[in-house]
């Protein structure tokens, strides 16, 4: 009788240890089974977060976009995780077909970087800017990052004296093309990765090519590149003569007398205004090169590598003088003397007027 009762206490206590590792583990289970639940995507999706968020409300975005079917199963695997707020990392995602839960907000879970461990970069393209106002436009339409605090970051004092350059030759810092970041990264980091892309592309070859065509210093070069391209934004087999001609105004101390640069004196005012007039180009300001010496201050707007090489690799030219073709093709005729000049712009003068006359018939 004795060993019957010792036989069921042991049974009683196995027994209770049974439920108390089940207890135990049940939950796990649980959530090892929702953590096995996928989404219901059969190809990549793209999956923006672009404020902080919580899981709840995750998991209303993700059911929205028929991502996922099982909220519950969702939030489940999110709460074993710890997952909040603060934890879930802002940025653009790229879902795979039938994600399991567990991967997903591992996924989208911020490592010590800041960024989610599955977070991917975005995109970002500026070009055909004329100002970094538009450049901080563009940049914001890809990133959460708003212009304006951008701009107020671009033009503070430390900023400036950080990356050595004037308000007027800021613009150089930007080379336009098309860069990888992250979605939410910000102002200060945006400018330091363009600080980084201009040191790449500013080689000791490159400082040697600016040198050797009389040039001091990159921002010099966008401004002259700047000019070239304001004149020539089509044909780009134009640029190193336009280029050359430009360098030997410079050299020679002629001023540049390049109507783009006034033109940008004006902003948008003359844009689509095909005669221009002296009106137009006696306006007072450290940009209009019919006014002023040499280069302007900074670049009329942010050229691409293209028209910078262009200018490094200049030939040399004997011309002086351009003049826009009378047609449409938007080249030029290039002249060495000021007389074949003025026989060119006459040309080109009754060209134009006769085809605003047929154009008002």
């Amino acid at each position: 009788m004795f060993k019957k009762s010792k036989r069921g206490i042991y049974l009683t206590v196995a027994a209770s240890l049974l439920l108390i590792v089940f207890l135990v583990l049940l939950p796990k289970l649980l959530v090892l089974w929702s953590g096995m639940s996928t989404t219901t995507n059969s190809e990549n999706i793209a999956f923006l977060i672009s404020s902080p968020t919580s899981p709840e409300a995750l998991s209303t975005q993700l059911e929205k976009a028929g991502l996922i079917t099982d909220k519950e199963a969702f939030l489940k695997v999110a709460s074993y995780k710890n997952l909040n707020k603060n934890r879930i990392a802002v940025g653009m995602y790229e879902i795979q077909p039938h994600t399991s839960f567990r991967t997903l907000l591992n996924g989208f879970t911020m490592n010590s970087a800041g960024n989610g461990n599955a977070e991917v970069e975005v995109p970002v393209t500026f070009n055909n800017c004329k100002t970094i106002y538009q450049m901080a436009g563009k940049v914001s339409a890809c990133l959460a990052l708003d212009s304006s605090k951008l701009i107020s970051h671009l033009l503070s004092g430390s900023t400036l004296t950080k990356y050595g350059f004037t308000v007027e030759q800021l613009p150089a810092l930007f080379i336009p093309n098309t860069y990888k970041l992250y979605y939410d990264t910000d102002e200060k980091a945006f400018t330091q990765r363009m600080a980084d892309e201009f040191k790449l592309f500013w080689t000791e070859v490159r400082k040697a090519k600016m040198k050797a065509i009389g040039l001091n210093s990159p921002s010099e070069v966008t401004t002259l590149a700047s000019i070239v391209y304001a004149e020539q934004s089509v044909n780009a087999d134009e640029w190193p003569t336009i280029a050359g001609l430009y360098l030997n105004r410079v050299r020679t101390g002629m001023r540049l007398q390049s109507d783009p640069t006034f033109k940008f004196c004006w902003g948008d005012k003359l844009d689509g205004v095909q005669r221009l007039l002296a009106v137009h180009r006696n306006i007072v300001c450290p940009y209009n090169t019919y006014l002023v010496k040499g280069l302007p201050p900074g670049p009329i707007n942010l050229p691409s590598t293209a028209v910078l090489d262009a200018v490094l690799n200049a030939p040399r030219v004997d011309y002086l003088y351009m003049c826009a073709k009378p047609d449409y093709s938007g080249r030029h005729n290039f002249a060495v003397s000021g007389a074949e000049h003025l026989r060119n712009a006459k040309v080109f003068q009754d060209w134009l007027g006769a085809e605003q006359k047929k154009k008002k018939r």
